[in-house]
């Protein structure tokens, strides 16, 4: 199992939430078997998201997907988010 840390700065959290609700099905046709999302408790803005995946290789996969660098974009991520993969 490979366990994906994904930590980012939204404009808007609510903004974001909705957009990231909204890819729930790309996300399981990708290969996120759990998820979870927490925001920083001293900024409500940092959130991390955490996603598991059966192996690094689907992981890596799903971080190159297009749509879901389109939809980071609607939901306001700013900057680069970092990503760290964990087995």
């Amino acid at each position: 199992m490979t366990v994906a840390l994904i930590l980012h700065r939204v404009a808007d959290y609510d903004a974001w939430r909705k957009v990231y609700d909204s890819v729930g099905d790309m996300q399981k046709e990708a290969g996120v078997t759990q998820e979870a999302v927490h925001r920083m408790v001293d900024d409500p803005d940092n959130v991390l998201v955490i996603h598991h995946f059966a192996d690094a290789d689907t992981a890596k996969a799903f971080f190159g997907r297009p749509d879901l660098r389109e939809a980071m974009e609607r939901g306001g991520v700013q900057g680069q988010p970092r990503v760290e993969l964990f087995e």
